[in-house]
Protein backbone atom coordinates (compact mmCIF):
# COMPACT_ATOMS: atom_id res chain seq x y z
CA UNK A 1 0.00 0.00 0.00
CA UNK A 2 1.20 3.45 -0.85
CA UNK A 3 1.75 6.53 1.37
CA UNK A 4 -0.81 8.31 -0.49
CA UNK A 5 -3.61 5.37 0.06
CA UNK A 6 -2.29 5.13 4.09
CA UNK A 7 -2.69 8.67 4.39
CA UNK A 8 -6.36 8.46 2.49
CA UNK A 9 -6.84 5.52 5.13
CA UNK A 10 -5.44 7.74 7.61
CA UNK A 11 -8.32 10.34 6.86
CA UNK A 12 -11.01 8.30 7.02
CA UNK A 13 -10.37 7.19 10.43
CA UNK A 14 -9.81 10.43 11.54
CA UNK A 15 -13.10 11.64 10.01
CA UNK A 16 -14.67 8.43 12.19
CA UNK A 17 -12.97 9.66 15.47
CA UNK A 18 -14.85 13.15 15.15
CA UNK A 19 -17.76 11.54 13.88
CA UNK A 20 -18.04 9.85 17.24
CA UNK A 21 -18.99 13.12 18.54
CA UNK A 22 -21.11 14.18 16.28
CA UNK A 23 -24.98 13.24 16.31
CA UNK A 24 -25.61 11.42 13.48
CA UNK A 25 -22.34 11.01 11.98
CA UNK A 26 -21.47 6.87 11.74
CA UNK A 27 -18.31 7.44 13.62
CA UNK A 28 -17.55 3.95 14.60
CA UNK A 29 -18.34 2.57 11.06
CA UNK A 30 -16.07 4.71 9.27
CA UNK A 31 -12.66 3.59 11.58
CA UNK A 32 -14.18 -0.02 10.55
CA UNK A 33 -14.28 0.96 7.04
CA UNK A 34 -10.77 2.52 6.86
CA UNK A 35 -9.30 -0.28 8.94
CA UNK A 36 -11.09 -2.98 6.23
CA UNK A 37 -9.98 -0.87 3.09
CA UNK A 38 -6.40 -1.00 4.55
CA UNK A 39 -6.72 -4.91 5.52
CA UNK A 40 -7.87 -5.56 2.16
CA UNK A 41 -5.23 -3.72 0.10
CA UNK A 42 -2.20 -4.88 2.98
CA UNK A 43 -0.65 -8.08 2.11
CA UNK A 44 1.01 -8.70 5.61
CA UNK A 45 -0.84 -11.15 7.87
CA UNK A 46 -0.94 -8.74 10.40
CA UNK A 47 -3.56 -6.48 8.59
CA UNK A 48 -6.04 -9.59 8.85
CA UNK A 49 -5.71 -9.64 12.64
CA UNK A 50 -6.11 -5.44 13.46
CA UNK A 51 -9.24 -6.13 10.89
CA UNK A 52 -10.38 -9.24 13.38
CA UNK A 53 -9.57 -7.25 16.78
CA UNK A 54 -11.19 -4.57 15.01
CA UNK A 55 -14.39 -5.48 14.52
CA UNK A 56 -14.42 -7.12 17.66
CA UNK A 57 -13.85 -4.38 19.79
CA UNK A 58 -16.37 -2.12 17.79
CA UNK A 59 -19.04 -4.97 18.61
CA UNK A 60 -18.19 -4.83 22.04
CA UNK A 61 -18.60 -1.03 22.09
CA UNK A 62 -21.50 -0.98 20.82
CA UNK A 63 -23.06 -3.94 23.12
CA UNK A 64 -21.96 -1.96 25.96
CA UNK A 65 -23.66 1.22 24.68
CA UNK A 66 -27.06 -0.92 23.89
CA UNK A 67 -26.70 -1.00 27.67
CA UNK A 68 -26.08 2.09 28.28
CA UNK A 69 -28.43 5.73 29.09
CA UNK A 70 -29.00 6.72 25.41
CA UNK A 71 -27.52 9.61 23.93
CA UNK A 72 -29.93 12.81 25.30
CA UNK A 73 -26.85 15.07 25.31
CA UNK A 74 -29.28 17.80 24.02
CA UNK A 75 -30.77 18.15 27.30
CA UNK A 76 -27.94 18.09 29.73
CA UNK A 77 -26.72 21.32 27.44
CA UNK A 78 -24.19 19.76 25.47
CA UNK A 79 -22.75 22.11 23.04
CA UNK A 80 -20.10 21.35 20.10
CA UNK A 81 -17.87 23.30 21.90
CA UNK A 82 -17.47 20.59 24.68
CA UNK A 83 -17.37 17.71 22.39
CA UNK A 84 -14.77 19.05 20.79
CA UNK A 85 -13.13 19.66 23.77
CA UNK A 86 -14.14 15.92 24.95
CA UNK A 87 -12.80 14.87 21.88
CA UNK A 88 -9.41 16.88 21.80
CA UNK A 89 -9.18 16.15 25.58
CA UNK A 90 -9.60 11.96 24.99
CA UNK A 91 -6.85 11.98 22.57
CA UNK A 92 -4.52 13.65 24.23
CA UNK A 93 -4.76 11.73 27.27
CA UNK A 94 -4.50 8.43 25.15
CA UNK A 95 -1.24 9.74 23.65
CA UNK A 96 0.10 11.03 26.89
CA UNK A 97 -0.77 8.06 29.29
CA UNK A 98 -1.31 5.53 26.68
CA UNK A 99 -4.96 3.94 26.26
CA UNK A 100 -6.59 4.08 30.11
CA UNK A 101 -5.69 8.16 29.67
CA UNK A 102 -9.01 8.65 27.10
CA UNK A 103 -11.01 8.49 29.88
CA UNK A 104 -9.75 11.12 32.04
CA UNK A 105 -9.12 12.79 29.25
CA UNK A 106 -12.57 12.64 27.90
CA UNK A 107 -14.29 13.72 31.83
CA UNK A 108 -11.12 16.48 31.61
CA UNK A 109 -12.16 18.34 28.23
CA UNK A 110 -15.58 18.19 29.85
CA UNK A 111 -14.21 20.19 32.89
CA UNK A 112 -12.53 22.47 31.33
CA UNK A 113 -15.09 23.26 28.52
CA UNK A 114 -18.10 23.41 31.69
CA UNK A 115 -15.18 25.58 33.74
CA UNK A 116 -14.45 28.32 31.26
CA UNK A 117 -18.48 28.53 30.24
CA UNK A 118 -19.53 29.01 33.76
CA UNK A 119 -16.40 29.69 35.53
CA UNK A 120 -16.51 28.25 38.78
CA UNK A 121 -15.88 24.61 40.23
CA UNK A 122 -18.90 23.52 41.68
CA UNK A 123 -21.26 24.51 38.71
CA UNK A 124 -18.55 22.87 36.19
CA UNK A 125 -18.59 19.11 38.48
CA UNK A 126 -22.17 19.49 38.36
CA UNK A 127 -22.65 20.22 34.40
CA UNK A 128 -19.55 17.07 34.18
CA UNK A 129 -22.18 14.66 36.45
CA UNK A 130 -24.81 15.53 34.13
CA UNK A 131 -23.11 15.05 30.70
CA UNK A 132 -22.12 11.86 31.73
CA UNK A 133 -25.29 11.14 32.96
CA UNK A 134 -26.99 12.33 30.09
CA UNK A 135 -25.24 9.93 27.69
CA UNK A 136 -21.71 11.03 27.83
CA UNK A 137 -20.84 7.50 28.96
CA UNK A 138 -21.81 6.38 25.78
CA UNK A 139 -19.96 8.29 23.94
CA UNK A 140 -17.06 7.71 25.88
CA UNK A 141 -17.33 3.97 25.26
CA UNK A 142 -18.06 4.43 21.64
CA UNK A 143 -14.77 6.97 21.47
CA UNK A 144 -12.86 4.82 23.51
CA UNK A 145 -13.07 1.38 21.14
CA UNK A 146 -12.54 3.65 18.41
CA UNK A 147 -9.34 5.06 19.92
CA UNK A 148 -8.37 1.37 20.44
CA UNK A 149 -8.98 0.25 16.59
CA UNK A 150 -7.09 3.47 15.81
CA UNK A 151 -3.91 2.95 18.06
CA UNK A 152 -3.91 -0.44 16.72
CA UNK A 153 -3.98 0.42 13.26
CA UNK A 154 -0.95 2.95 13.36
CA UNK A 155 0.73 0.81 15.71
CA UNK A 156 0.66 -1.94 12.82
CA UNK A 157 1.38 0.76 9.76
CA UNK A 158 4.09 2.21 11.93
CA UNK A 159 5.69 -1.78 12.39
CA UNK A 160 6.32 -2.36 9.00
Amino acid sequence: MGVWELLLVGVVVLLGLCGVLVPGVPGSLLVWAGVMWWALEEPRPVAWWVLVGSTAVLLLARAARWMLPPRRLELSGASPRMAVYAGVGALLGFVLVPVVGAIPGFVGGIYLSERLRLGRHREAAAAVRTAMRSGGSSVLAELFACLLVAGAWVGAVLGR
